[in-house]
C-alpha cells in the first residue's frame, strides 16, 4: 500500500466481516482463505452497532479475537474504523445526526451514508472511535493501514449544514456583498441582506429537481461546502488516528468517477488513494482503465489501492451476470497495469442476509473451497506470490495528460443550457479511449498539477478556466506545448459567472478563436466535416467560431454555418493551441489524436488490434509491460522488445512471437 517495509508482494484479500458469523466458524474461515493464498483481510468496516452500545459504553473483546485470530495465521490488517453507518441507540438519543434529503425529508435511522457530516454527535463520536481503535490497536506490527469509514458519499440539508453553510461562505467571501456578486442576485431580485438570508439550495428553495437549479452559482457552492464537510468529518478521524499511529498510512475507499465529491481534493488529505471498481460486464474496457488512471492521479501517478472489487458477480446491477472465467484475474491485473499495487476484494466470506447477500465472495454460500470462483482466486493468489515484490511503487511514463475536474462537472452539471445532453465524463472518455486503443500512456491530471512534464495536454468541455489556470496554460504553450480544449471550454469563472468579450474567454489569444454562438442539435441530428479525406459528424454542439490567428483545419459543410471553422490550430510561442468545436466519432477522436501524438513525437509502447490493452510501469527493478488480452479469442503478435514474462516465466528476444490465450495477461520485464 504505502508501507512498503511492511509489504513484500502485493497485498491480496479483502473485506473479512467474521461479526456477521459464529465464532465456531472462524477457524475455519481461516483454513479456507489461506488455501486461496490470502494474506491481508480488511476487518471492522460495519462494526459500529456492536463496538460501542452507549454514549460511553464500548465493546472490544470480540474484535480482540478477530485481530489475534488473524494475527496468529501470518496475515496483514487494514483496519477499519466502523463508522460508515451509525448505532441506532445514537440516531435515537441524538437526532441531529440524522440527515435531512434534498426535498427536505428527514431521515430516520436506517441505510448506509445516513451521518449528518455537520452534526455536533457524529463530530464528536466518530473520531473518539478512532482514536480508541488506534490506541487499543497500535502495537499491532500486522496493521498495514487504517481504513477510514467507507465509501463516503451523500448531501445533508439540515439546520446544522445551513448554519455551518453560512459560516463558510462567511470564511470564504468576507462580505454578504461579496456572495450577492458572485452568486449575481441581482438575477430575479435575489439580493441576501444578511448571511442569515442564505438558505441551502434544494427542492425548498433554488432546485426544479436534482439538477436544474435557478442559481447555480449558489448550487455550485454548496457541492463544494458538502464535499468539504464530508471531508473534514473524515479529517477528524484522520488526525485522531495519526496522531497514536504516525506511522501507519490512512485512506478510504472513493468510487472513482463518483459525482458528489472533489477527490482532487480529497488526494490532498489521503496517505494513499483506495479505491472500489465495480464495472457491468458490458463497461468498456477503456472506461475502467480511465478510472483507474484518475484514482492514480490524485496523487500526481503514486500507485493505489484496489481496495474492493468482486471476486464473481455484484448485486446491483439489473442483471448480475457472472465473471467469465479468467476475467477476475484480467480485470485485476489491470489495476496493476494502471497502478494498483493491491488487489483486494468485497468480500471474503458471502453474508446470508440483507441487500449483499448474493455480492460474490471468495468463500461462497456453499461454504468450501470447492468452487470455480475459489479456485480462479487461488490461482491468481500463487501468482501474485511468485511476482512478488516486482511492481510495487511502480509509475507511469506519460507524456499525454487529460485534465478532470470535479468543479467543472458540477458546473456542467448544473448549467441552464445549451444541451441537456451534456455530459463530462462521456467527453472525457472520448478523448481518453482515443489515446487509450493506441496504447498511448494517459495522466489524468486537476488544475493544480504541473504542465510541463507533458507534450501534450488535452481539457476537454473546460467550461470552467478557474483564476490563474489560463495563465498556467498560456506559460505551458509558449514553452512548447500543445494544449487541446473543445467545445464549451472558457466561458464561465470558478463562480459559474460568464467571462465577458466572447467565448472561449480567457483563452481566446492561446487558440486564436473567438466564438459568436453555439447550435445545440438533438440527438438526431448532426452536421458534417472533412478532414484528411474523412467525414466525420459534428453533433450536441457547433461552436460559430471565427478565427484570430489560427489555422483552419477543417470546415462545417451543412446548414447556415457552413464554411465556419471546425477543427484549427494556432501557433502560441514555441507551442500550439488546437480547439475541436464540436462533438464528433470514435473514429474521428482516434484519428485526430493520432495526428497530434505524432507531430509530438508521442509513441504508443506498441500496436494491438482493439481488444488488445498494452501499458507501461517503471520502478527500480526495471520497466514493465502490461499485454492484457481482453477479447473472446487468442492473440499472437511479433514482441518488438526483448524481456521475461514474470507469468508465464519465458524469455523472448525481439521478434518472438508471443501467444495470448483469450482474457490473458502477460508482464514483460524488458532487458
Amino acid at each position: 500500500m504505502v508501507a512498503y517495509e511492511k509489504i513484500k508482494k502485493i497485498p491480496y484479500g479483502g473485506d473479512y466481516n467474521p461479526e456477521q458469523w459464529p465464532e465456531e466458524t472462524w477457524e475455519e474461515d481461516m483454513r479456507i482463505l489461506k488455501l486461496a493464498h490470502i494474506d491481508t483481510v480488511t476487518l471492522n468496516v460495519f462494526s459500529w452497532a456492536s463496538l460501542q452500545s452507549d454514549d460511553d459504553v464500548y465493546h472490544f473483546e470480540k474484535l480482540d479475537k478477530i485481530i489475534d485470530l488473524v494475527t496468529a495465521h501470518g496475515m496483514k490488517i487494514c483496519l477499519a474504523t466502523s463508522t460508515g453507518a451509525h448505532p441506532a441507540w445514537m440516531a435515537r438519543k441524538h437526532p441531529d445526526i440524522l440527515r435531512v434529503e434534498h426535498n427536505g425529508m428527514k431521515r430516520k435511522f436506517g441505510g448506509r451514508h445516513n451521518s449528518c457530516p455537520n452534526s455536533p454527535t457524529y463530530r464528536k463520536y466518530a473520531p473518539a472511535l478512532a482514536a480508541k481503535l488506534a490506541e487499543r490497536y497500535k502495537k499491532y506490527d500486522n496493521i498495514v493501514a487504517w481504513h477510514i469509514s467507507n465509501e463516503y458519499g451523500g448531501e445533508c440539508y439540515c439546520e446544522n449544514c445551513e448554519k455551518k453553510f453560512r459560516e463558510w461562505l462567511k470564511e470564504k467571501y468576507k462580505t454578504i456583498d461579496e456572495v450577492n456578486r458572485v452568486w449575481d442576485t441581482a438575477f430575479w431580485g435575489h439580493t441576501f441582506y444578511d448571511f442569515e438570508d442564505v438558505v441551502l439550495p434544494n427542492l425548498l428553495s433554488e432546485h426544479m429537481d436534482d439538477t436544474r437549479s435557478c442559481f447555480q452559482g449558489i448550487s455550485l457552492d454548496y457541492k463544494r461546502f458538502n464535499s468539504e464537510s464530508i471531508l473534514n468529518a473524515y479529517r477528524l478521524e484522520y488526525d485522531a488516528i495519526h496522531a497514536i499511529t504516525p506511522d501507519i498510512p490512512i485512506t478510504t475507499n472513493l468510487m472513482g468517477t463518483f459525482f458528489g465529491l472533489d477527490y482532487q481534493m480529497w488526494g490532498k488529505y489521503m496517505d494513499f488513494i483506495s479505491w472500489d471498481n465495480y464495472p457491468a460486464n458490458d463497461t468498456p474496457i477503456s472506461s475502467t482503465a480511465l478510472r483507474h488512471d484518475l484514482m492514480r492521479g490524485l496523487k500526481q501517478g503514486k500507485p493505489f489501492a484496489l481496495m474492493e472489487q468482486t471476486p464473481s458477480v455484484q448485486n446491483w446491477q439489473p442483471f448480475n451476470m457472472l465473471k467469465r472465467p479468467g476475467v477476475m484475474r484480467l480485470w485485476s491485473y489491470q489495476a496493476i497495469a494502471h497502478g494498483a499495487d493491491t488487489v483486494l476484494f468485497f468480500q471474503m466470506k458471502r453474508s446470508v442476509g440483507a441487500c449483499e447477500k448474493y455480492h460474490g465472495a471468495v468463500i461462497d454460500h456453499a461454504g468450501h473451497e470447492n468452487t470455480r470462483v475459489f479456485r480462479e482466486v487461488t490461482a491468481l493468489g500463487a501468482e501474485l506470490e511468485k511476482l512478488g515484490s516486482q511492481t510495487l511503487g511502480a509509475r507511469s511514463d506519460a507524456k499525454a495528460a487529460i485534465v478532470f475536474d470535479w468543479d467543472n462537472w458540477w458546473a456542467i452539471s448544473y448549467s441552464s443550457g445549451p444541451s441537456i445532453y451534456l455530459d463530462y465524463c462521456r467527453e472525457v472518455e472520448q478523448y481518453y479511449k482515443a489515446l487509450f486503443d493506441r496504447n498511448i500512456p494517459v495522466d489524468m491530471i486537476g488544475v493544480e498539477d504541473d504542465l510541463s512534464r507533458y507534450d501534450l495536454v488535452i481539457a476537454p468541455m473546460l467550461y470552467m478556466v478557474k483564476t490563474g489556470y489560463d495563465e498556467k496554460i498560456r506559460a505551458y504553450v509558449k514553452e512548447g506545448g500543445r494544449f487541446l480544449t473543445t467545445c464549451f471550454s472558457g466561458y464561465v469563472d470558478e463562480h459559474d459567472l460568464v467571462t465577458i468579450g466572447g467565448y472561449p474567454g480567457k483563452l481566446r489569444d492561446i487558440l486564436g478563436i473567438w466564438v459568436e454562438e453555439e447550435d445545440a442539435l438533438p440527438e438526431n441530428l448532426h452536421n458534417r466535416f472533412h478532414y484528411h479525406g474523412n467525414t466525420y459528424p459534428a453533433s450536441l454542439l457547433c461552436d460559430l467560431l471565427h478565427t484570430e490567428g489560427a489555422e483552419t483545419l477543417a470546415s462545417y459543410e451543412e446548414d447556415f454555418y457552413a464554411g465556419m471553422p471546425v477543427l484549427t490550430k494556432n501557433a502560441f510561442g514555441k507551442g500550439f493551441g488546437y480547439y475541436v468545436a464540436t462533438q464528433s466519432s470514435d473514429e474521428f477522436y482516434r484519428d485526430y489524436l493520432e495526428e497530434i501524438c505524432e507531430e509530438a513525437d508521442i509513441q504508443p509502447i506498441m500496436d494491438t488490434p482493439d481488444g488488445v490493452e498494452v501499458t507501461r510501469r517503471i520502478n527500480q527493478n526495471g520497466v514493465f509491460v502490461f499485454l492484457l488480452n481482453h477479447r473472446e479469442e487468442p492473440y499472437v503478435t511479433a514482441l518488438p522488445f526483448a524481456g521475461e514474462d514474470l507469468l508465464g516465466g519465458k524469455i523472448y528476444k525481439a521478434g518472438d512471437a508471443l501467444v495470448l490465450e483469450k482474457k490473458d495477461v502477460a508482464i514483460i520485464k524488458l532487458k
